[in-house]
């Protein structure tokens, strides 16, 4: 299967923006692929730099304009399409959610981003509630999407730094593990910190792949931005870009530069999965005996 992540720099121009996507979009349809990702918050600069009520303002529902877009898009190119927007659920209620399109322009599901990030440049929690422990008839709020070219395990950027958020996925019977993010770096660190942190980030991710057998898709975007705060580190984040994709022993498949726009394309095999695990079948040793206290903050 051919699958494309889409990695981009955005500008305060949402209709831009979505026409530098969708542009990406065609040239990666065009190349043959037939799920195509684009990364998180994709229709706007992250407006997460500050903490700001007028941001709500960008929140849109689901259905909503960029489902019907993404929706139209996806029929169109005959596509599954994996989108990422600021939900407003309710007023005063409001989700990091990413959205899959089937190939018909059906909406085939979505997840609400789980884990929350709270740093300088990164203020989420201001803006987004969690996602729901519990939900699509009492499963997990962990649960693959259904979708023409696979069971999709959808998580989104801070996510992508917890292996039970990977495990859970691949336990729920995901056959790919795709990760929109906006990632980068404070530009007041060192070189040698920046490089410590990206080869963190691909390191962090390869693991998910190699510890469940299954290929990971990152879609990161580029492009410096500029922070809204006059004492912001750095000025802004240098968004790192470096998405990639790999198989399910952690190779490399594909792998975009630090600040290249693209429409990246690769193709995998969803059946060495079971090659991969039967050689490696560490879910069959897992000990799921002596792991309750996982579920505790932390065993005093």
């Amino acid at each position: 299967m051919r699958l494309a992540v889409i990695q981009q720099a955005n500008s305060a121009d949402i209709t831009a923006n979505q026409a530098h996507s969708e542009q990406l979009i065609r040239a990666a349809a065009a190349e043959g692929a037939v799920l195509i990702m684009l990364q998180e918050l994709h229709n706007s600069l992250y407006f997460c730099q500050s903490e700001d009520v007028a941001n709500f303002d960008l929140a849109e529902t689901i259905p909503g304009p960029s489902t019907l877009w993404l929706s139209q898009l996806a029929k169109e190119l005959g596509v599954v399409l994996v989108g990422s927007l600021f939900e407003k659920r309710t007023t005063g209620l409001y989700h990091n959610t990413a959205v899959v399109l089937e190939k018909d322009g059906t909406l085939a599901g979505c997840y609400r981003k789980m884990h929350i990030p709270d740093d300088p440049g990164f203020y989420e929690k201001f803006y987004f509630t969690p996602g729901d422990a519990q939900w699509n008839q009492g499963g997990s709020g962990f649960q693959p999407i259904n979708t023409s070219v696979g069971r999709l395990g959808l998580l989104v950027c801070w996510d992508q730094w917890y292996p039970e958020a990977a495990r859970l996925m691949a336990l729920a019977g995901a056959e790919i593990l795709l990760y929109p993010t906006a990632i980068g770096w404070d530009t007041t660190d060192t070189n040698a910190e920046q490089q410590r942190q990206l080869d963190a980030w691909i390191i962090a991710q390869r693991a998910h792949a190699v510890s469940n057998g299954l290929p990971v898709v990152v879609a990161n975007r580029v492009g410096f931005e500029t922070s809204p705060l006059a004492d912001a580190p750095g000025g802004g984040v240098d968004f790192w870009g470096h998405s990639f994709i790999c198989g399910p022993q952690g190779e490399m498949l594909a792998h975009a530069a630090h600040q290249e726009e693209t429409a990246l394309v690769a193709d995998i095999d969803l059946q060495r999965s079971e090659e991969v695990r039967r050689i490696w079948p560490y879910l069959r040793d897992r000990r799921v005996d002596a792991y309750a206290e996982l579920t505790k903050r932390f065993i005093d």
